[in-house]
């Protein structure tokens, strides 16, 4: 009796899949695509974790949806009874349904490429792209009867392969490979030595005394900013001066060397503006090589790219006029005239929406900055009222914090079942859990300019652009200004021809609290000072963390309502500076330079949730938790009670805190502000072009911004300084 069910069930289940399992697979297709097409376009400005992930799942089930698609269909019409009526309408709408797939292997234009490595891989993504090609021409050729249907297959058959080699191209043009083949210079023979060398020895031989002597031709900008030709388009100077700086500056995500001359170019255009000016250029510029990397954008802004897609767009219009005029619809189940109109209407839709995207993009917008003209003038006011969300974000604009003691404070097993354990790493998943988003502020993007300008007046020479890019808070407390007292020590010392520290023992005793520079505090909190940016790097990230922490509760705590630190910028930017260092160690340890910061950070977390324990009842809140680090005496280092088993930095970075504290508020939190920003700026130097690229897919990092920056400034190690070029000329006598 079961069996007979059984049976049954299954006779019903393979008549239902007979029928509708190419329908089905056509229609999945489809909302694929319209899910990645909208996806794609979003994860240039959004960093959430989910927009992480179902892009990437997304991203592969459409690619493989569209291949068994293909498969099905070719296994399928052999086994079609060409001489059935019914079954030769079948063949005939199954073979025109074929084209729609590779349209749909060639992905929508928001994004043809997941992460670089599927650049990298384009010799097997072009393989695989091309057999589908031939499948779907395997399936043409069975199928072909002579009919209006047959010739509007083939008709469609054009933009998908347009569309298979645009993607292929894309992916070729964004392998790193292949992009640093079309960034790099062409060779530079420099003078003619041999010329050269011919007329000195024919001096010589005529009696002439012939010397070589040398000069330095300086080096200076040579290059104009071009001023917009149409002023209406919104962010019309920024698009220009970006795209120019865009074409020499593509190189470094290539990890190509700039010359001097790309340096001095943009130098001279960025010591001259305001801050904002400068981080809207660095974000149009990081737009483009989003652009590059991860989409079609940048190819179909071209005349060639525009000219296959104005093709591809009106093959598939006429097709979709021709089937509703032309062929005879009740030849076909309602169903299947259902499912092709559909996807007829998909593909003219998607297509629409890539258009109109690429429309509010900023290669749009550059191209109307060119044009001053009634036909531009009203181009733009219609694209004006395209309705798009988010307009034209050009990244997330936010930073992600991470704080070690809300971590130990609030620290509770993640609750997983078997496959999440399985799929994730648990403590990342732990971790997950108390990471947020803050936006940038423009105090912040003020400050960071205001010293990377400041310091790109000392990168002059190799060894000094070496030294400051090397700098991680050390040059702040070697070049932290003195305080009258200290100035007027210094020239007595001078005048008595005595050593400052001399002076300073013989006429004043270190300064305990509101010290007025750092000059005031104790040799041994200076050395505590001088250390905690000597130390290895992620070590030095978690000392000034947890200081910073412990300074701002303890300054919350003391707080009066008068105090001039309560409205203060320097401790809000500490603060945002300090979570977003811990975050990219804890959250991005990729982009860090390598040691061994999780082993450090999970001894450090251990020992504050012990900690924290032991006081449960007094040790609730952020601020009460600090408080009670505080108090811990701290006079015998650390290292010398634990050793060297555990690598926990708490208590060490309790000692920082305090020698931070015997500066007077506003002191210490510009000390630390500065301090963070050198750490920031460190670390954005050290981390590879490819990281940097990464993120751009991921909503963008505040890190690679600053990296890219810097460079424009002058301050990287990507490229060659000289004082000049060098120029040899004969001197006769």
């Amino acid at each position: 009796m079961m069996w007979n069910v059984f049976k049954i069930l299954q006779h019903r289940l393979k008549t239902i899949l007979n029928e509708w399992e190419i329908p089905a697979l056509v229609l999945i297709s489809l909302s694929l695509q319209s899910i990645l097409i909208v996806l794609g376009y979003r994860r240039k400005f959004s960093t959430s974790e989910k927009l992480i992930f179902f892009p990437w799942i997304t991203y592969l089930l459409a690619s493989w949806f569209a291949t068994v698609s293909l498969g099905i269909i070719s296994n399928t019409i052999p086994n079609l009874d060409v001489n059935d009526k019914v079954e030769r309408v079948k063949l005939d709408l199954a073979a025109f349904w074929a084209p729609f797939f590779l349209l749909h292997l060639a992905g929508p234009d928001t994004i043809t490429a997941y992460s670089l490595e599927d650049n990298a891989l384009w010799r097997r993504q072009a393989i695989k792209l091309v057999s589908q090609v031939g499948v779907v021409v395997f399936i043409l050729i069975r199928a072909w009867d002579n009919t209006l249907l047959n010739i509007l297959t083939v008709v469609m058959f054009i933009p998908g392969l347009i569309k298979i080699g645009e993607r292929i191209w894309v992916l070729r043009s964004g392998s790193s490979e292949n992009f640093k083949a079309t960034t790099i210079r062409r060779g530079d023979p420099g003078p003619n030595y041999a010329r050269y060398m011919e007329e000195y020895h024919s001096k010589k031989v005529e009696g002439f005394e012939v010397t070589t002597d040398t000069f330095e031709a300086p080096v200076v900008s040579n290059i104009s900013f071009p001023c917009p030709a149409n002023v209406m388009i919104p962010d019309a100077t920024s698009l220009q001066c970006a795209y120019k700086l865009f074409k020499t500056f593509k190189q470094l995500f290539s990890d190509l060397i700039l010359s001097i001359q790309d340096i001095k170019n943009s130098q001279s255009y960025f010591q001259k503006v305001q801050f904002e000016e400068a981080f809207k250029v660095i974000e149009i510029e990081l737009g483009f090589m989003y652009d590059v990397f991860f989409t079609k954008a940048y190819y179909v802004y071209s005349g060639r790219g525009g000219l296959l897609r104005s093709i591809s767009f009106s093959c598939t219009l006429i097709v979709i006029l021709v089937f509703m005029i032309k062929v005879d619809r009740e030849a076909y189940k309602i169903q299947d005239r259902k499912i092709t109109y559909v996807l007829l209407s998909g593909a003219i839709i998607l297509e629409i929406y890539s258009v109109l995207l690429l429309l509010k993009s900023d290669w749009s917008m550059l191209w109307l900055s060119n044009h001053k003209n009634v036909m531009a003038n009203l181009l733009y006011k219609a694209i004006s009222f395209i309705p798009l969300f988010n307009g034209n974000k050009r990244w997330s604009n936010t930073m992600g914090q991470y704080n070690l003691i809300t971590y130990c404070l609030k620290h509770k097993a993640a609750m997983c079942g078997a496959i999440q354990r399985f799929l994730f790493h648990y403590e990342m998943l732990e971790k997950n859990r108390y990471q947020h988003l803050v936006g940038v502020s423009e105090d912040l993007k003020k400050l960071i300019f205001e010293q990377l300008l400041e310091k790109s007046k000392s990168a002059s020479d190799l060894k000094a652009c070496t030294e400051l890019c090397g700098c991680r808070g050390d040059r702040v407390l070697r070049t932290a200004a003195k305080c009258p007292d200290c100035i007027n020590k210094e020239k007595l010392a001078k005048q008595q021809h005595e050593s400052f520290g001399a002076v300073e023992r013989e006429f004043d005793q270190p300064v305990t609290e509101n010290a007025k520079c750092i000059y005031k505090i104790s040799e041994e909190n200076r050395k505590i000072l001088q250390e905690s940016v000597e130390v290895e790097f992620d070590q030095s990230i978690l000392l000034w963390h947890i200081a910073t922490d412990l300074c701002h509760y303890s300054d919350q705590q003391n707080s009066t309502g008068t105090n001039p630190v309560d409205n203060d910028s320097n401790c809000e930017v500490s603060k945002l500076l300090s979570d977003y260092m811990l975050y990219l160690l804890v959250m991005r340890p990729i982009m860090l330079p390598n040691r061994i910061e999780q082993i450090r950070f999970q001894d450090t977390s251990a020992e504050a949730i012990e900690f924290f324990q032991e006081r449960k009842s007094i040790c609730e809140e952020e601020s009460q938790a600090c408080i009670k680090l505080l108090e811990v005496n701290t006079e015998i280092s650390p290292s010398i009670v634990k050793g060297d088993r555990s690598k926990s930095v708490l208590f060490d970075g309790c000692r920082l805190a305090k020698s931070l504290k015997s500066l007077e508020p506003q002191k210490k939190w510009e000390l630390l502000c500065h301090v963070w920003v050198e750490i920031l700026c460190f670390a954005a130097t050290k981390c590879r072009w490819n990281h940097h690229a990464q993120q751009l897919s991921r909503g963008g990092e505040l890190f690679t911004h600053v990296w890219l920056l810097m460079a424009h400034l002058g301050i990287t190690e990507q490229f060659q300084i000289s004082k000049g070029h060098a120029r040899a000329m004969l001197v006769v006598h």
